[in-house]
């Protein structure tokens, strides 16, 4: 693809327009994959084979790591959004940030209460003040931060603006939350699947874990989707209230004149 036919597409997704009509294109397949293989992976994650120390308990892994990724993630997919905003002036980015948001927020909380009852029999405690639970924590924080900020301004520009700024800034977390049990002496065990080295799951536990990840993952992709779509529907409908508003008050302004 030539780089003008690649700025051409950029610009007709950029058209709120367009972009809808690519989302409701999109959606039902993507929501159909999300079930599939949501489907097949959960099966699979059943079907496993029991882990030698954790015993049945480890099957919650096939739900909590999805989601602890997908917090990341997430937050990741927000600060490319935030830089459209300021950078780019993408017109869609703030809503693609401010739509994420509540999505993240949701498995981030999943990704702590998941963790927290797999915890419980292994550590025997439902929580720790380590380094990767405190920074998971912040992240959720950060979550609430910027749906809170959006919706504090009236004006769309600046919360548009402040939750882009804000969303760079609390991006130094994800490294954090990332390296955290290699920097740290937690008690949380260092990663498993995406090492240099490899992973050193087994086969019988990784595949089920890759394809329930896969799965979450067109979930989010979905949702998010959704997300955008109705926040570009309220904000049109916020805009026609305020042209309604205004014509009538030119109304009689008008017959006033006259």
């Amino acid at each position: 693809m030539s780089q003008n036919a690649a700025v051409r597409r950029w610009t007709d997704i950029a058209n709120p327009s367009r972009f809808l009509a690519l989302a409701d294109t999109v959606l039902p397949w993507l929501s159909t994959a999300a079930g599939l293989v949501l489907a097949v992976g959960l099966v699979m994650a059943f079907a496993a084979p029991e882990d030698y120390q954790q015993g049945s308990t480890v099957r919650i892994m096939y739900i909590h790591v999805p989601f602890a990724w997908l917090s990341m993630f997430c937050y990741a997919m927000m600060a490319g959004s935030a830089l459209g905003t300021l950078v780019w002036r993408h017109p869609l980015a703030d809503v693609s940030l401010k739509a994420a948001a509540p999505i993240g927020a949701v498995f981030t909380a999943l990704a702590l209460a998941t963790g927290s009852i797999w915890g419980k029999p292994m550590w025997g405690t439902w929580w720790v003040w380590d380094a990767r639970l405190t920074s998971v924590f912040v992240l959720f924080l950060m979550y609430l931060g910027i749906i809170a900020l959006t919706r504090a301004l009236d004006d769309p520009g600046r919360a548009a603006r402040a939750a882009a700024i804000l969303t760079l800034v609390g991006f130094i977390n994800i490294p954090i939350i990332k390296f955290s049990v290699d920097w740290w002496n937690t008690l949380h065990q260092p990663a498993s699947v995406f090492r240099l080295d490899g992973p050193t799951i087994h086969p019988s536990l990784l595949w089920p874990l890759l394809i329930c990840a896969l799965g979450f993952t067109f979930l989010f992709l979905a949702l998010h989707l959704m997300a955008m779509r109705a926040e570009i529907w309220r904000r049109r409908v916020i805009a026609m209230r305020r042209l309604s508003a205004r014509a009538a008050e030119a109304g009689p302004a008008a017959e006033h004149r006259a």
